[in-house]
């Protein structure tokens, strides 16, 4: 997937080295991601060390967290707690930009 959704500006930032395609742009107690996901990506459950929350900019997320799945579209905002259990899928080309609290 293309990631010209987000502004020139945002693609000069450094890329992120993880499972999917963003640009990162760090700031004291917190990471910003500019992040795509092409349509049919399947993220396994997994946790993270830090409180995450984004909004969704293009396409749809569909969030599972506590056994319950929900769907997020453009201008939804989920968040979920440091060490929250989740898993991800997109069937749509999707963008968001996340924030990741340390």
């Amino acid at each position: 997937m293309k990631q010209d959704h987000f502004p020139e500006i945002i693609r000069q930032l450094p890329g992120f080295e993880g499972p999917f395609d963003a640009y990162r742009l760090e700031a004291g107690d917190c990471d910003v991601l500019f992040a795509t996901y092409p349509a049919g990506t399947e993220i396994e459950p997994h946790v993270h060390p830090t409180r995450n929350c984004g909004v969704i900019t293009q396409g749809e997320l569909f969030l599972t967290s506590g056994g319950r799945e929900t769907r997020y579209g453009v201008g939804d905002w989920y968040s979920l707690d440091a060490n929250e259990e989740h898993a991800a899928r997109f069937e749509l080309d999707t963008s968001e930009i996340e924030f990741w609290f340390k």
